[in-house]
């Protein structure tokens, strides 16, 4: 699996990570039960801090697209099907332009809640 971030984009290293997994699963590259990279040895070969690792690791854990095993490292959920991980690169999209827009937590929310509503 292929891990690249870029220092100069506006977004945030630890979602770079996670929408690289995202990106994995979402296009068959991984699958259930794939064990990822050590957060150490990730944060090593691209120069980050392993916090920054572990950051977006927490991210797709809360997505529920891996699990999280002490002394095991990060290993890839049976939930997460390349249509969840698609579903969540969506998200993360929507997220971004609401941002660019200006639009505060809280805004974002209410848009997602008023189109649930409508649906």
């Amino acid at each position: 699996m292929l891990f690249r971030v870029d220092p100069c984009s506006p977004v945030p290293l630890g979602d770079q990570i996670a929408a690289s997994v995202r990106g994995a699963i979402a296009d068959g590259t991984v699958d259930a039960g794939e064990r990822l990279p050590a957060a150490r040895a990730l944060a090593v070969s691209l120069g980050v801090n392993v916090h920054t690792v572990l950051r977006g690791y927490q991210r797709l854990k809360e997505e529920g697209l891996i699990e999280l095993r002490r002394g095991r490292g990060a290993v890839v959920t049976g939930a997460a099907s390349p249509a969840r991980a698609r579903l969540g690169e969506t998200a993360q999209r929507l997220i971004a332009e609401a941002r660019n827009l200006g639009l505060s937590d809280e805004e974002i929310v209410t848009v997602v809640r008023t189109g649930l509503s409508g649906a």
